[in-house]
């Protein structure tokens, strides 16, 4: 669905207390969440605007978005 919230506090709301100790706490989280998070922005973005781009580009996107979020969980979870 096209403009979808994928922010991690939206995903893991029951995390919340967490995420902002660890991004607080730890630099390599809050880098990974600035990563993230900027690439959210740019996926929503292209989805929004409907900019021209290729399905393999955006569905690339997608998956780094997905990867990223995967280690972001990983390190909540310990």
């Amino acid at each position: 669905m096209l403009g979808e919230i994928h922010d991690v506090l939206h995903e893991f709301p029951e995390l919340e207390g967490k995420i902002d100790e660890m991004r607080a706490n730890d630099a390599a989280f809050a880098k990974l969440m600035d990563e993230y998070d900027a690439l959210d922005a740019r996926v929503r973005k292209l989805e929004e605007l409907g900019t021209p781009v290729a399905d393999e580009t955006i569905e690339d996107l997608k998956k780094e978005r997905l990867l990223l979020k995967d280690r972001l969980y990983d390190l909540l979870r310990n």
